[in-house]
């Protein structure tokens, strides 16, 4: 399944032996190495020559597109101008459907939002402690998400200020105080169960009532978010006792509903893997506190990876062993329940590091977002993700990007985000690339390939990651390369060799087409750096950067001939970059 030398998952292909070509990486004359060493000083080390050999006629398994997530905490900026645009770039940029999970669907306010906080109003009570329903902002939420034919996942939470059991102070103050600061009155349980079971059944009848049957049932719905730290100021237990009543309340209300959770934090840590364990430990034995029964229905499980980059004075190191292991450690936490390792698991943030909302002004490890390298590593990390799946034997629904766009920001200030004041930044078009995919793999191999258990293990830190996800559709081949190290410095750029064969006899000639992501090509915010960093650029100015935050071919589409086959290709890759090979005929 995965693009790896030692491809003990997979029948053999016929091909050179990439064993050989490991060996020769370190048969470099002692001239050149002492070279490398001493003029340019980077502790790395770089396959010379990668190879990546793909075969169009060698089907491998299924490739579903679990990337089409993505999530964050303000749901208010959804229909703001900027919003209504990045819905619909995502939803163009796949030919399926996109999903779009946010925080504070429910929490009490005015709906202005600012970081790390959003508000609908939905419930607040009278004097004599009778529920008030208003859907208007809510409502102006959900329309922006059926206009642009996405999906919601939609997060039941936060808790409204009239249930709370602790009210006061409501509304944090973030950025001014610390990311700890936010769990304000929100986040405790609610003083009374059967009235969050009620709101919560009033909450999904309206939203049947104004989307319809069809339409509702392909929605995704979940209990709160990281019940295991501060955003759940209650015990596991009384998570466990919302969890039951909301489904309870959901279920009434649509009885067709996919509804999930914990939503808990990475479970590389015993307290997040221990809360998990517990979930569904209570989902598969213990007694339901909604209706007295054993058990609770559960049709999707979810948690949080994170990575953990750091800053090494002068550059950014990413921190992708952290996040892999958390995965790996999850997955096998599912597949240890005989009554779920088959439920979808879908990974509700899975993110290089935990904190979008926060700027690299005071975090500069945060830089590695404006650029290629934030692409690349979702690409390392999603190619590793369906690695670990296939070796845990669990189901993968979904990867929750969790970065959208921030109101009334700086341009680039380092949030984590997929565009900044409407420009696209380079990740995005990592996802466009990953939108041209087929949903069939081919049998692909690259001798710069690194084992997923070395990633795990290790992260990326000696040997870059040169590896390839190959796909196919009627009459046509697509090859998605990237080149990823955790260490984001300048490194000469990888010469690729790419062999595609096994092509069909009638692929005489084949339209070539090379998408790049690099220094140079789909990156506005090099584009905007040239430009002299405007932080109120001109209408031209804008244009342009806009232009530049779009995916952009490499050279010129061309007709290249076939030969027995097979066609071979060559070309330089940068280090932190990302290409796109597509050949149709």
């Amino acid at each position: 399944m995965c693009t790896r030398n030692n491809s003990s998952q997979r029948p053999p292909v016929p091909t050179r032996n990439f064993c050989c070509v490991k060996k020769q990486r370190y048969i470099l004359p002692f001239a050149l190495l002492f070279f490398l060493s001493s003029n340019l000083c980077w502790p790395q080390q770089v396959s010379p020559n990668p190879s990546i050999e793909v075969y169009f006629d060698q089907p491998d398994e299924e490739l579903s597109p679990v990337w089409n997530y993505f999530g964050y905490d303000e749901p208010n900026y959804t229909y703001a101008a900027n919003g209504k645009k990045l819905l619909g770039e995502l939803a163009g940029a796949n030919g399926v459907p996109v999903y779009i999970r946010t925080h504070n669907l429910l929490t009490t306010g005015d709906g202005s939002a600012s970081l790390k906080w959003g508000s609908t109003n939905v419930y607040t009570e009278d004097s004599s402690g009778h529920p008030i329903y208003s859907w208007e902002i809510l409502d102006r939420i959900f329309d922006t998400f059926h206009a642009a034919d996405v999906k919601p996942l939609v997060e039941i939470g936060f808790m409204p200020k009239a249930l709370s059991t602790h009210p006061e102070p409501y509304r944090h103050d973030f950025p001014q105080g610390k990311v700890s600061s936010i769990y304000t009155g929100w986040a405790y349980p609610p003083n009374d169960y059967q009235k969050w079971s009620e709101f919560v059944f009033h909450f999904v009848h309206h939203l049947r009532e104004r989307y319809g049957d069809a339409e509702v049932k392909t929605w995704l719905w979940e209990v709160w978010n990281e019940p295991d730290i501060g955003y759940w100021q209650g015990t596991p237990a009384e998570y466990f006792k919302l969890y039951d009543f909301s489904v309870e309340a959901v279920l009434r209300a649509l009885p067709d509903a996919r509804i999930g959770g914990p939503d808990t934090t990475g479970p590389g840590n015993d307290k997040a893997a221990n809360f998990l364990h517990a979930f569904l430990e209570h989902c598969a034995h213990q007694k339901n506190y909604a209706n007295g029964k054993v058990g609770s229905h559960l049709d999707f499980i979810s948690f949080h990876p994170k990575g953990s980059p750091t800053w090494q004075a002068d550059h950014v190191q990413m921190g992708i062993s952290r996040q892999l292991a958390a995965i790996q450690r999850g997955f096998k936490i599912v597949a240890s329940f005989a009554e779920w390792k088959q439920t979808p698991i879908i990974l509700g943030e899975s993110d290089p590091e935990g904190c979008a909302a926060c700027s690299a002004e005071k975090n500069p490890q945060n830089l590695y977002r404006n650029g290629p390298l934030y692409g690349t590593y979702t690409i390392e990390v999603l190619n590793n993700v369906l690695a670990l799946a296939h070796q845990e034997r669990v189901n993968l629904l979904g990867i929750v990007t969790w970065a959208f766009e921030f109101e009334d920001q700086s341009y680039f200030a380092g949030f984590r985000e997929l565009a900044t004041n409407g420009v696209d930044k380079p990740v995005l078009n990592a996802f466009r690339m990953l939108g041209l995919l087929g949903n069939e793999r081919v049998q692909a191999t690259s001798s710069g390939a690194l084992p997923t258990e070395e990633v795990v293990r290790n992260g990326v830190r000696a040997m870059p990651d040169i590896n390839a996800i190959a796909t196919r559709k009627d009459r046509e081949i697509e090859i998605l390369v990237w080149n990823y190290h955790d260490d984001d410095v300048p490194f000469p750029t990888a010469p690729i060799n790419l062999i595609i064969a096994g092509l069909p006899g009638d692929a005489k000639r084949v339209l070539l087409e090379h998408f790049r992501i690099d220094s140079d090509h789909s990156n506005a915010f090099a584009a905007w750096k040239e430009a002299g960093s405007p932080q109120s650029p001109s209408e031209s100015e804008y244009r342009s950067l806009e232009s530049a935050g779009q995916l952009q071919l490499l050279n010129s589409p061309a007709w290249i001939e076939t030969k027995q086959g097979s066609i071979r290709l060559q070309f330089t890759l940068p280090r932190q970059g990302l290409s796109l090979v597509r050949a149709a005929w």
